[in-house]
């Protein structure tokens, strides 16, 4: 049965943010996180559409098992569909999980992004924070929204073992008082010569402005990477700088 308009109306409604919020759906496309998802969380699937040789490496038995009916689609009607320049062979729509708990910060090692708005940087950030065992990310009011579609793809099905809370630095402090607060900044600590230990909060702020001034209030350390002989560039990526203080914090500096 081909795709209805109103379907494909819909999954491109999901671009935007406040339609997301108000039916707490996303979307996930492409062969791996597909399948993923269904390996690893086929209860948060609300629809499935696929070319009928992807679904085909299904028995009738496992689609028989999946909470929802999988809808076969030709090519033409994927791309329709699809929020891709290259749509693949798969595109799911989830319902968006219940908030990340907040259990046990003071103990492990958590990220809190202060205004990131860059969703590419989000999806990696998550991805990031998957590679080295980062369970929780936490983001303030004023971030990118995690099921973003470009930070969906960008994350490469992080969002499927990382969990995804929306808290301010305040509320955090206030629940878990005396939690270290580490913020990446140019002008802090050189990240390889002082030992940091991997617990509390590693903040990462605005892709241009930085940390915000309330959060510079609350830190209790800045940690910078420093620049290489004859450097010349002025920054580095959020999600570089992350990737490599989250090394160094993780592996190097205990």
């Amino acid at each position: 049965m081909p795709i209805s308009k109103n379907s494909i109306k819909f999954i491109k409604a999901l671009r935007q943010k406040k339609f997301r919020q108000k039916y707490n759906t996303f979307v996930v496309e492409g062969d791996k996180m597909v399948a993923e998802l269904l390996a690893q969380r086929p209860s948060w699937c609300k629809a499935l559409y696929a070319l009928p040789a992807w679904l085909a490496q299904y028995t009738a038995a496992e689609q028989r098992a999946w909470p929802f009916a999988a809808e076969v689609v030709s090519s033409a009607e994927l791309e329709r569909a699809s929020l891709l320049k290259t749509p693949n062979q798969a595109l799911a729509l989830l319902e968006i999980p219940a908030p990340a708990a907040l259990n046990g910060l003071d103990g492990r090692l958590s990220l809190f992004l202060d205004g990131l708005q860059d969703p590419g940087n989000m999806g990696t950030i998550l991805r990031l924070a998957d590679w080295f065992g980062i369970s929780t990310v936490i983001c303030a009011p004023n971030c990118v929204d995690a099921y973003n579609p470009k930070a969906v793809q960008s994350s490469m099905g992080a969002f499927l073992r990382v969990g995804v809370v929306t808290a301010g630095l305040g509320e955090l402090l206030g629940a878990f008082p005396g939690l270290p607060v580490y913020g990446a900044d140019m002008a802090g600590d050189n990240i390889f010569t002082v030992r940091v230990p991997p617990k509390g909060l590693l903040v990462i702020g605005n892709e241009g402005s930085g940390l915000s001034p309330e959060t510079e209030q609350a830190l209790t350390r800045r940690l910078s990477i420093p620049k290489g002989e004859g450097g010349g560039a002025e920054s580095l990526n959020a999600a570089v700088a992350t990737g490599i203080i989250l090394g160094v914090l993780l592996h190097a500096n205990v």
